[in-house]
């Protein structure tokens, strides 16, 4: 019989989709489930496949936020984590911190860090992404006065985010989420505004993929997107934009990459109990886990 992972997402349902797959030679059935922003639904979706299924992910929603050594927890999250009693709820922070960490070091043989300037929209829910990329030597803007909070104040220093996360999540944790990112149909809106001229200035976006959409401007031509969890229809509004090179961290199965949140969990299930930083680096090697290019031009 197929373990079965399913992810309780903030996010549309539209962009629901199942798939099986084997690994180590086990079949593992991993579906996602959205919500359309209803928080009460996924509670009660959560509640009910608690010990029905071998790990749940949690979509469109972060449990934990880094800031260096650190880590917050959202006040939500920790309420839909709870929902379940029996099956392990991961939101795939671990493997954020690890894959996309690793992602940067094996993407250096196609991309030069050190002449490359690099928009990340949200810093602190890619805390491992955003060093890595200042440890590669990217000159990166992090954006998370920008695009989370609205202000029009640039960050270049990676020491001076993490200053400021220190100072402000233990208060913004606190918050609706809804208020701190998009969910249900405010994912598939768009804000063409004056945010998008940061975009305008990097020759690479990286991070979470809704907010990166969020605010991109129509034209994006010759630039490359570093992100997971796009869908043929996603590939296909990048192509449209003019992006050169869209870049996965996580592999593509059934036509979409699928987040970390469902990836983890699938690691999980594998396991049979949630994974510390080593286990899940053990688990990249053994299943060959590598970012995914795709040359849009190329492929037009």
């Amino acid at each position: 019989m197929a373990r079965r992972v399913v992810s309780v997402s903030l996010g549309e349902s539209r962009r629901d989709s199942a798939v099986e797959v084997e690994l180590l030679g086990e079949k593992v059935l991993l579906e996602r489930r959205g919500t359309d922003g209803d928080f009460q639904k996924a509670l009660r979706l959560i509640a009910e496949l608690d010990g029905k299924v071998d790990a749940i992910g949690l979509g469109g929603i972060d449990l934990y936020l880094f800031a260096g050594g650190r880590r917050y927890t959202i006040r939500d999250a920790r309420r839909l984590k709870e929902a379940a009693r029996q099956t392990p709820v991961v939101d795939g922070s671990g493997l954020k911190h690890t894959l996309e960490r690793r992602a940067v070091a094996e993407l250096s043989g196609l991309i030069e860090w050190e002449k490359t300037k690099v928009l990340l929209p949200s810093a602190v829910d890619r805390f491992g992404l955003a060093e890595a990329l200042n440890q590669a030597g990217a000159k990166v803007l992090y954006g998370d006065l920008i695009f989370a909070l609205g202000l029009p104040i640039p960050l270049y220093s990676l020491s001076f985010l993490q200053k400021l996360a220190f100072l402000l999540l233990p208060l913004l944790t606190r918050l609706p989420f809804r208020l701190l990112y998009p969910t249900g149909e405010r994912q598939r809106g768009r804000a063409v505004d004056w945010r998008s001229r940061y975009y305008r200035w990097a020759d690479l976006v990286a991070g979470d993929w809704h907010y990166i959409r969020r605010h991109m401007p129509d034209d994006m031509r010759g630039k490359s997107v570093l992100t997971n969890t796009t869908t043929p229809e996603d590939v296909a509004f990048l192509r449209a934009c003019g992006v050169r090179r869209l870049i996965t961290t996580t592999p593509r199965l059934g036509g979409r990459s699928f987040g970390t949140n469902v990836l983890e969990a699938l690691l999980v299930a594998l396991a049979g109990r949630e994974l510390g930083e080593e286990d899940l680096l053990r688990y990249i090697d053994l299943l060959g886990l590598r970012p995914q290019v795709v040359d849009l031009w190329e492929a037009a």
